[in-house]
This record gives C-alpha cells, structure tokens and sequence, in this order.
C-alpha cells in the first residue's frame, strides 16, 4: 500500500524566520495497536495557530518557492531557540477513514475514527488507536474532526470545578464554539454559567441557545452586570482564553465584590471566600494584567487540557470521551466558516482570513 505522505509542518531558523511548508514523508506500516487513517478533515483551532506561526509577524508572509516566510521579531527569538531548525508538524485532531491497521486493529479498517495527537495536517496519519474515538456508522468526517479539544476542555472545565469544590462558572469570551458547547453542557447538567461576551450579537446568539447569564463587556453597565450574574449564580472559579489584559482581574473583582455582600463585619484583607481564576489561552498576546482588589483568598494559574485529563481517574475520562461521541451531532457540535485544502491553507490572502480568532470564522482543513 502507498504511504507516501505530505504534512504540513513549521520550522523556525536561526535567521528569525518562520517558513511554513508542506513536507513529503514515508509513514511505516501499522504495527500492534496502530491505524494508518486517511485524513478527511481537521479544525484549524488557536492552538494550532500558536504552533504554525509562533510569535511571527504575519505582516511580512512571503513566498519561498512552495512555501512561505514570516519575520519573528528579535525580541521574541530568545523564547524560539528550542525550536530552531525543528520541521515541526501541525494540527491537533482529525476524523478520517482507516486504510490499513495494525495485526490487532483488523476489525476497524473501513471505520471513520475521530483522532488527537498532532501532525493532522496531512494527508496520512499513523496514530495509536487509543488515541482514537471510532465513530458511529455514517457519521461524517466533519462531524468527528473537533471531538476532542473543545468538547473535553468544557467537560474538563466542568470536571475541574466539581473537583475543586466550585458550584459554578464565569466563562469568558464565551460565544466562541467551545463557548457554545459550554452552555449546552451547563443547561443539561444544571450548572450555574456566567458568560462574557463581547458584543450585541454575540449576546443574541448565546440568548437563542438558552443561557441565562450574558454579559456584554463592550457596553458601560459590564462591571456592574457581572458583578449581578456572579451574585446569581455563586460562581467562584472563572476560565479566561482571552489571557493578556484584565479579564482574569475584573472577574475576581466582581468575585469578592459578591462575597463581601456576605460579610458581617470589616476585614482589611477581604473575604475568606476561595476565587480561583484560569487562564486557558492567550487571544490576546499582551500581559496579563492584575488589579488587585480581591483580597488575599484567590489563586490564579494556567489550565491546559491535556494536563487536566492527566489529573483525571481513567473512568471520568472514558466517561467524557464516550459523552462527546453520544452527543457528537447536538451539544458537541462544531461550524465552520469555510473548508480548505492543504494547498489553499498555504495562501496569504487564506490565512488573513483564519487567523482571525473571531466567531463564526473557523476553519476546516480538508486534506
């Protein structure tokens, strides 16, 4: 069988360029436990993009033959130099078709699998079947391609706050579709969601799907309606990909402003109660800015998801996993501005568009 394979891949140089390419490789045969899958669709997520371009200056995108280049600005070298001279390949889930598969795997050749584990990019994967979720009989590729990233991080924030003794959450920016499949996750479950959003519209379209708390941070009420919403709900433990700026800060000020509703006398160094603030991702590349007017009762740290699933019992993660194929069509489910080849993810005026990291403007590799 032809395993002729071509990656997409993304390599720093010494020179402080950044070149994005499209790579031929020859995979192995599938060995025990292994599934050699034809890769049929795959989510462009921010954290992909954070691997593909790094700290690049998009502004200077420039042909090189059949790939192309970006300037990294010299400040932002010194945090490169592990990655210099690495062809690194991208895209962190996939669904395709198995083509061939290990000895002990026979049985899932001609199967559509939903797959995480990077190098997605491609026309061929090679992946461990336990890396896999086997779809349902005629499900589609599109509709198995993000059944990993977001749906387990809304679970795992949900995981992560019964864990930690948290009764609900402060989301923010929360129209995004992981945002979505939040709100769905949270109605069904009975959890309490406060969710930030950053427009009218973006109001609307989380209205339409049944959440009760929306905030607008555009508008000039949005200290004092989150406060309110916090104040509703008992949030405690707040999830911010926004990263940079002051989200993090103005939710847990809004935070112990509720808590010292409660308080019967003055304490200079705040509430007692516990606010937990994560940051999950980096929207914005700025500093994370903290105002503190919280008190002392507050921690704040980063949250990734495959760190989460680590610190999960293998029971709890099976029972994600196996939640997210049942409802793979109706809470999990994903939209995509446009689907695009391998080729076409190659082409400035193409990645203009998404990079974006705005709603609606996800994007479908279709290799």
């Amino acid at each position: 069988m032809d395993r002729e394979n071509l990656e997409l891949r993304s390599i720093v140089t010494g020179e402080g360029l950044l070149r994005l390419h499209l790579e031929p490789v020859v995979l192995s045969r599938p060995g025990l436990g292994q599934l050699l899958v034809r890769v049929e669709a795959a989510p462009i997520n921010p954290s992909d993009l954070g691997l593909m371009f790094g700290p690049a200056d998009l502004e200077t995108l420039a042909r090189d033959g059949q790939a192309l280049t970006a300037r990294i600005p010299d400040r932002a070298m010194p945090a490169m130099q592990a990655r210099i001279g690495q062809s690194l390949p991208v895209g962190n889930e996939g669904a395709g078709t198995v083509i061939e598969a290990g000895p002990d795997q026979q049985h899932l050749i001609g199967r559509r699998v939903a797959m995480l584990g990077g190098a997605m990019y491609a026309r061929l994967r090679l992946i461990e079947a336990k890396d896999c979720l086997v779809l349902p009989e005629g499900a589609s590729a599109e509709e198995g391609a993000a059944l990993f990233v977001n749906p387990l991080t809304a679970l795992g924030f949900v995981e992560t706050m019964r864990t930690e003794g948290h009764t609900a959450i402060v989301h923010a920016p929360a129209a995004s579709n992981l945002g979505q499949m939040l709100v769905r996750i949270c109605q069904a479950d009975g959890i309490g969601l406060v969710n930030i959003v950053r427009s009218p519209e973006q109001v609307a379209l989380l209205r339409d799907l049944g959440a009760t708390h929306v905030i607008d941070s555009s508008t000039d009420s949005f200290s004092e309606d989150l406060t309110e919403a916090i104040a509703a709900t008992g949030a405690t433990l707040s999830f911010d990909a926004i990263g940079g700026g002051e989200m993090t800060s103005t939710i847990l000020n809004a935070m112990e402003g509720v808590a010292a509703r409660s308080m019967t006398s003055y304490d200079r160094y705040g509430s007692s109660v516990l606010k937990q603030g994560y940051i999950y991702g980096a929207l914005d590349t700025g500093p994370s800015v903290l105002r503190r007017d919280f008190g002392f009762s507050w921690r704040i740290g980063g949250w990734l998801l495959f760190h989460a699933l680590q610190r999960l019992d293998p029971a709890t993660v099976q029972r994600m996993r196996q939640r997210v194929v049942d409802e793979m069509t109706t809470t999990f489910a994903s939209h995509y501005a446009a689907r695009i080849t391998l080729e076409e993810a190659l082409e400035p005026e193409t990645i203009t568009a998404y990079v974006r990291k705005s709603t609606g403007s996800k994007y479908l590799l279709t290799p």
